[in-house]
């Protein structure tokens, strides 16, 4: 029995003076931009107005997003060893720019790149968020796709490519790091689901009928549009699961109002009937019933 309580002894004493698992983690950022180059860019606006804002509405975001990527994510001079990504693409294209800092896997190279110095002097972060600019201004200009499913389009794009990254453990010896990535989807478009093919495939269009067959549910019987869509499921899109929705943070950022003089400054329907009021309701809801991370929709 004294052996026993020795041996017993030995182990707590052994126990307590092992190191304890140290446990961190550590959270980067995935940011995917997909850019809906239809006919929505339009270089007049009511038909015969030239559009001062074409295309530089949609450019100077996606220059706010990049400037956020460099300084609230990457962050120059004051982070060590960052593994954020932030992508550019059309509907139509695979990826047209991207700087993905997890590719450079040596810390050292890896900061030169992101500090723009050594090697990179030249090459580096500064020079790439450059070409990234370039890349955006060149779609713009070249590139124009009609008739596009667009959530069909983004619904492959996350389940078969490889665009969103999953989160994962580094372990050394008892310690463990988590890495983590919030992953960002931001989807430039008017918020019109239009495409080629309706009569053949009409599961995720929601056009100019769709909406006022909503608009004409609201006004008879009297309810907002949220309402609508919660009693009669026909209003809505059809919900599309997936394991990796439930990682993705979604925004629709929504650069249109078709029922909107922008000359007189007036609308043809009233407040909470709007096409841009309703169409947010209908992303929002199938955005959460898909299951995505969080929802964001905004008119700039």
């Amino acid at each position: 029995m004294k052996q026993f309580l020795a041996f017993l002894g030995t182990l707590i004493l052994l126990k307590s003076c092992m190191p304890e698992a140290q446990k961190k983690s550590l959270t980067y950022q995935n940011i995917i931009i997909l850019s809906d180059l239809s006919d929505r860019i339009k270089p007049t606006i009511n038909g015969n107005i030239p559009n001062q804002q074409y295309p530089s509405k949609d450019i100077n975001e996606i220059d706010k997003i990049l400037k956020f990527f460099n300084d609230e994510c990457v962050k120059p001079g004051a982070k060590i060893g960052d593994k954020s990504c932030i992508s550019f693409s059309t509907f139509s294209d695979e990826t047209i720019a991207c700087i993905d800092i997890d590719k450079i896997k040596d810390l050292g190279a890896k900061q030169q790149f992101i500090n723009s110095t050594g090697k990179y002097q030249n090459n580096g972060l500064k020079y790439e968020a450059g070409i990234f600019k370039q890349k955006v201004k060149n779609a713009y200009d070249n590139i124009r796709n009609k008739g596009l499913d667009l959530i069909s389009v983004t619904i492959d794009k996350i389940e078969n490519k490889p665009i969103i990254k999953k989160n994962t453990v580094l372990t050394n010896g008892i310690d463990s790091t988590f890495i983590n990535y919030d992953n960002h989807i931001y989807i430039f478009t008017d918020g019109y689901l239009e495409y080629r093919g309706k009569n053949s495939n009409n599961q995720f269009y929601f056009g100019n009928p769709e909406i006022e067959k909503i608009r004409q549910y609201c006004i008879i019987n009297k309810v907002d549009v949220v309402t609508a869509l919660k009693e009669n499921i026909s209003l809505c899109l059809p919900k599309v699961k997936n394991e990796k929705n439930q990682f993705i943070n979604l925004h629709v950022l929504e650069t249109a109002e078709r029922d909107k003089n922008t000359r007189l400054q007036i609308y043809t329907n009233p407040r909470g009937l709007r096409d841009n009021e309703i169409l947010e309701e209908v992303w929002r809801k199938w955005a959460t019933e898909s299951n995505f991370k969080s929802f964001e929709w905004k008119k700039y």
